[in-house]
């Protein structure tokens, strides 16, 4: 005897297949019509439940964050200082995007054209956006030496900016196992820390403070 499914198990159905077809097919193959035969439902039904092509994509935005968010913080559980603690975080993010690459691939210039609510800094991503932002929060807060106080509040969004850069530039590495991407973060991730630890210096603190100022004014 065949059970009904409740809206809310049809609903985590067409999720996951969404998911599912994202990571094996890429993001111009998963249509909602796709993604309502994978599960078995009608399309009128995934339609119901998601009202988009576009919501499906924010289900996989917040998905692959919190898998990041979650082993980043698993091997950030001893201290460190920031250049390490990057390091880990940021080679973290390129192990959980590795089985989405084609998705990054063919999804980019929807995900950086003006307005498009893929895009990192649109309303509906920023559930995403508040997630990664938390996460270096916490490499910020638990480096040591400790970040300058001066930085303390506004260096999480900075670096929340970089992941972003470093996103974008995996996306366009070809080399094996992403191994460009990696050099990248190996280089990044002490000459940040090198830089932190030169704003303790007088000389430096108002040009440190200067710069994420202006971050901020550009988030504004």
């Amino acid at each position: 005897m065949s059970t009904r499914r409740t809206a809310e198990e049809t609903r985590d159905l067409i999720r996951a297949t969404a998911l599912r077809l994202f990571r094996e097919r890429g993001y111009d193959a998963t249509t909602m019509r796709a993604v309502a035969q994978e599960a078995g439902v009608a399309v009128g039904n995934a339609y119901h439940h998601f009202a988009s092509k576009d919501e499906l994509v924010q289900e996989l935005y917040l998905e692959v964050n919190r898998e990041h968010v979650e082993r980043a913080r698993e091997l950030l559980a001893d201290d460190g200082d920031l250049a390490s603690r990057l390091r880990t975080t940021w080679h973290a993010a390129v192990d959980v995007f590795a089985p989405y690459r084609r998705f990054g691939v063919e999804s980019i210039g929807t995900a950086i054209r003006p307005g498009s609510s893929a895009s990192p800094f649109s309303a509906t991503s920023s559930p995403t956006a508040d997630l990664s932002r938390a996460l270096f929060r916490d490499v910020v807060d638990g480096a040591r030496p400790a970040v300058p106080s001066a930085l303390r509040a506004d260096l999480p969004e900075l670096l929340w900016l970089a992941q972003l850069g470093l996103t974008v530039f995996w996306v366009h590495d070809t080399s094996p196992d992403a191994r460009r991407t990696r050099a990248l973060v190996d280089g990044l991730a002490p000459l940040v820390g090198r830089l932190v630890s030169l704003a303790r210096l007088p000389v430096a603190s108002g040009v440190a403070q200067e710069a994420l100022r202006l971050v901020a004014t550009v988030r504004a």
